[in-house]
């Protein structure tokens, strides 16, 4: 078995848990943004195709504790490198530390760097390496002067889906949105909205979930050039992959937007997805749009926020908002936004308040509670 890491941003820990869990893993422990899995090889390709709401898999090559330069660049050295890295290898060494007494990230990269290619000399008598092959991302974490070193298998932050060619201001991230929809009460037999859609990556997260369509099933990673991973590993996972995708469900989802670039790139985007067919998209404002209040329904959006808005601009927005939404006690209502005022401005009350990060930015998750629906 091997020791593989599972990336994700703060905040969505209990997701990717619930994620590894409907895999069919059981051996894993969880942390602040990073998972610890034993699994096989063969593994890499499933994780990679699957997870949706994750940053990047890792494969671990070794761990040890290194508190000094000297120490690390032995412990790196000792590593059987050829294993991994052919002599054209473009192997590229990123680093992260924390609470470690190695703290410069420019001298544990350059140090890691030197440790390999004195490793690889052993086996290819070669003074210099071209790096002119496959791609390698090699991390070193420090943790409290324990040393992880790990192999990048995903190459693309699995965020990048591999549907969407262009984006509006402010994207998004897809595995973010994946996780919206998540933590939201959206299931396949209800209505789901998002009036300021602009690419559409909410909506279509929602759908591909829905159609079971892997989120990786578009994309290349790493791993699949790596000298020590068989090819049919991917070949096998996404045959199966393919197999799960279910078009069976009719789905009701509507996306809005003021701009008419939008709604084209959100559009193309869901039928680059996959899901063109599930999701009607519509030039509109939201004061205009016809919501009845015992759909239900779930909204989930992304309202404009920034600089290019002035404080004129974005009261009115919330006001429309308020006017339009606010009284359909009916429905669920998500906002995820930078603007950490933004439940001031309406008049029903937030059920609740997640903190979460889209990259490196973080935003906050308004959580309006409706109704539930009554049975039949």
């Amino acid at each position: 078995m091997d020791k593989i890491l599972i990336t994700t941003s703060f905040g969505l820990e209990a997701l990717v848990k619930r994620e590894i869990r409907d895999l069919s893993y059981d051996k894993f422990s969880v942390s602040d943004g990073m998972v610890s899995l034993e699994a096989k090889l063969a593994d890499i390709a499933k994780l990679n195709i699957n997870l949706r709401t994750c940053d990047r898999v890792y494969l671990v090559v070794d761990e040890f504790e290194a508190k000094t330069f000297d120490e690390l660049f032995e412990k790196v050295k000792a590593i059987a490198w050829p294993d991994y890295l052919n002599e054209n290898s473009n192997f590229i060494v990123n680093a992260r530390t924390y609470k470690s007494k190695l703290f410069s990230l420019r001298s544990i990269q350059a140090i890691t760097e030197k440790a390999i290619i004195d490793s690889m000399k052993k086996k290819y008598k070669l003074h210099t390496f071209p790096k002119s092959a496959e791609r390698v991302g090699i991390e070193v974490m420090l943790n409290k002067d324990v040393a992880t070193i790990a192999i990048d298998t995903s190459g693309d932050g699995l965020h990048k889906r591999g549907y969407r060619e262009d984006s509006v201001k402010a994207p998004l991230r897809e595995n973010l949105a994946a996780a919206l929809v998540d933590l939201s009460f959206y299931t396949e037999d209800r209505f789901l909205v998002d009036a300021f859609c602009g690419s559409g990556t909410i909506l279509i997260e929602a759908a591909r979930k829905a159609r079971n369509i892997a989120p990786g099933i578009d994309r290349d990673f790493d791993f699949m050039n790596f000298s020590f991973m068989d090819k049919s590993y991917y070949e096998k996972e996404k045959k199966e992959a393919l197999a799960r995708i279910d078009y069976s469900k009719k789905l009701h989802i509507l996306g809005s937007d003021i701009s008419g670039r939008a709604i084209s790139l959100a559009k193309n985007n869901a039928i680059n997805a996959g899901v063109g067919e599930d999701i009607a998209f519509v030039k509109r404002d939201v004061k205009s749009l016809a919501l009845a209040k015992d759909d239900y329904g779930v909204l989930i959006s992304n309202p404009p926020y920034g600089l290019r808005l002035s404080h004129s601009d974005l009261g009115e927005i919330y006001k429309k908002i308020d006017d339009k939404f606010m009284g359909l006690n009916t429905w669920s209502l998500y906002f995820v936004t930078a603007d950490e005022k933004f439940d001031r401005n309406f008049r029903r009350r937030v059920s609740k308040k997640r903190k979460l990060y889209n990259g490196g930015e973080k935003v906050d998750y308004y959580q309006y509670f409706g109704e539930r629906p009554k049975r039949s």
